[in-house]
């Protein structure tokens, strides 16, 4: 076997997979959190797999609140719910351990070794993601401590969209500034989108390098990018995850000026404005609630603001289709994937309705069908090809994480 260990670690909570990489099936996945509060909270759910690919119905769940001081307890926590629980990773040792970080920079472009440096490099971009990189890397630290012979790989959320082009990548403030504190479009959920192209031209048995695509990745937090040949080249996120599409709490795309306003007339503090943007906006900001499910339902029940926070959400989507569109220069695949992406037809439907003009069209039944697992949801006429395409970052990760080790 080639077993990996996933690790997605937060300031408080870390969430793993075990993966056998032969089959590429998740063998036990787990959630450790409340790490640091008076009692914390561990979910281990173990898989338990027919012969060959098809996964059985099925599996165990155990839970268990205890104290949990910080992550170092926490890896213990997880081991112990292995030994007790299974399966066993003296029967099935992991070869590596494979660390989702989400911001790299512009220093790292590609899954790396976690050495002395990198861990130094990590907590210095910390200044840039102060919400994910300080529990990213203590959940490395954790791990190391933990298994200290293994191998540990970074794999960064940025990474992929390092192939975006200085114009794409450069925002026209003050160069000298701008080039001080690092300020550029980075993108997120590169993971998820190189995940999804990759899928999608395989799906179709068409080579990656020939497909112009756009991944939608539809979540409580969203973002959509343009790949060409297998390339990021433009991506909604920016220097953090706020910009761009509407998400559940936060804005996406504003005028800055809106900021100098409510700091002038409403006193608002910096820390206040950060509050606004990306807890108390979006969809909660909009309508109250950041669920898809709960708007629908509001919407049926005659709630205005509602339906208004919906079709905010939905030109939004659209207004990123055509200008993908128009970067591409004509587009093969559209993909939605996450949450969103692959359980609201409506919202598929919605956000591609207009682009009857580029030759995509949405079929009804396709698209509404009660099916898992990639799908085609446009017509046989369509000249684009719109697909749903579940994601899978933690097998994503293990991939990238074995090319590591196989170097």
């Amino acid at each position: 076997m080639s077993v990996v260990l996933v690790v997605n670690s937060g300031s408080s909570s870390f969430k793993y997979q075990l993966l056998d990489m032969a089959a590429e099936r998740v063998l036990a996945s787990g959630l450790v959190e409340r790490i640091g509060e008076s009692i914390g909270r561990t979910v281990h759910k173990v898989f338990f797999h027919a012969d060959g690919p098809v996964v059985a119905a099925s599996d165990a769940a155990y839970e268990q609140e205890l104290p949990i001081p910080d992550h170092i307890a926490g890896f213990q926590v997880m081991l112990d719910a292995f030994a007790a629980h299974g399966p066993s990773l003296a029967e099935n040792p992991p070869v590596a351990f494979g660390h989702r970080v989400v911001h790299g920079g512009a220093r790292f472009f590609e899954p790396t070794l976690v050495t002395g440096s990198v861990e130094y490099a990590i907590d210095e971009l910390s200044v840039l993601a102060p919400l994910h990189n300080p529990g990213a890397l203590q959940g490395i630290r954790a791990a190391k401590a933990a298994f200290p012979d293994l191998p540990h790989v970074a794999v960064f959320d940025t990474a992929f969209h390092q192939t975006l082009a200085p114009e794409a990548y450069t925002y026209a403030i003050d160069a000298a500034l701008a080039e001080k504190h690092r300020i550029r479009r980075y993108g997120f959920h590169g993971t998820s989108h190189k995940f999804v192209s990759e899928a999608a031209a395989a799906f179709l048995g068409r080579p990656l390098e020939d497909l112009k695509q756009i991944v939608f990745h539809l979540g409580n937090g969203a973002s959509v990018t343009a790949i060409d040949g297998g390339r990021s080249v433009e991506t909604s996120m920016g220097f953090t995850p706020l910009e761009g599409l509407v998400m559940g709490t936060r804005s996406g795309d504003i005028d800055p000026a809106v900021l100098f306003h409510l700091a002038r007339r409403e006193g608002m503090s910096i820390d206040d404005l950060d509050d606004l943007l990306n807890k108390r906006s979006g969809l909660v900001g909009l309508a109250g609630m950041s669920d898809q499910r709960d708007l629908k339902a509001a919407i049926e029940a005659g709630d205005e603001s509602a339906l208004l926070a919906y079709e905010v959400y939905v030109h939004r989507l659209r207004a990123y289709a055509g200008a993908y569109l128009a970067q591409l220069g004509g587009v093969d695949v559209i993909s939605f994937t996450a949450g969103v992406g692959e359980n609201a037809p409506l919202v598929r439907a919605h956000a591609l309705e207009t682009l009857g003009f580029a030759g995509v069209e949405i079929d009804p039944e396709r698209n509404t069908a009660a099916a898992r697992g990639i799908r085609i949801i446009s017509t046989d006429a369509s000249r684009v090809t719109v697909l749903v395409v579940p994601t899978d970052e933690e097998l994503e990760i293990a991939r990238q994480t074995l090319t590591v080790v196989d170097e």
